[in-house]
């Protein structure tokens, strides 16, 4: 049989494949990156923790750009997105740093429901401050282990990791907590 006929020839992708995992959620394997692995093992459960969190924060971002109402709606239908985008670049970032430590990024959705800190909203639509409020927990969740997280893992050794919490995570959520808060500012879009 040649390989244009063969079930395996001719380009014919290998479907329903199955297999054992190769690396566990919580395990390292050993790169040669100058870190020892207890150092690795810290960061890479601090920053799944921030990675979790951070997951959560941006499908709360989009949940809530798609549910805004009122006069406000088009600015903070854009802005919204915009900080999803940004939080959605932040998520890639830490998963990186992950894998890069020798560790398993976490990426499940359901695994993120497990791990995460930030309470879980109703499903409806809530009122737009209380969604403003709701995005705000989330990044002081998020804001203040991100700052534990990289004195903790600074103290440990791992610059790379503590760089990324505070030049990504920490300034981004500052930003945008400024952003929101002043939407919730009681100011009459119209003096009569």
């Amino acid at each position: 049989m040649d390989t244009l006929t063969s079930p395996h020839g001719g380009g014919q992708p290998l479907l329903h494949q199955k297999g054992a995992e190769i690396q566990a959620f919580g395990t390292l394997k050993q790169l040669p990156i100058g870190l020892g692995h207890d150092t690795r093992m810290y960061a890479c459960q601090r920053l799944n923790r921030v990675l979790a969190d951070t997951q959560i924060l941006y499908s709360l971002y989009k949940k809530h750009h798609w549910l805004m109402r009122g006069a406000t709606f088009y600015s903070l239908h854009l802005m919204l997105d915009k900080h999803a985008e940004a939080q959605l670049a932040i998520v890639d970032a830490l998963a990186e740093r992950v894998q890069s430590l020798g560790g398993v990024a976490v990426g499940d959705p359901r695994h993120v429901a497990e791990l995460t800190a930030i309470p879980r909203p109703p499903d409806g639509v809530e009122p737009v401050p209380v969604m403003l409020s709701r995005l705000l927990d989330a990044h002081e969740r998020i804001l203040i282990d991100a700052r534990d997280a990289a004195a903790r893992i600074s103290a440990e050794g791992d610059e790379g990791s503590t760089d990324l919490l505070v030049s990504e995570v920490i300034r981004t959520g500052e930003a945008q907590v400024w952003f929101l808060a002043e939407h919730l500012v009681d100011t009459p879009l119209v003096r009569g």
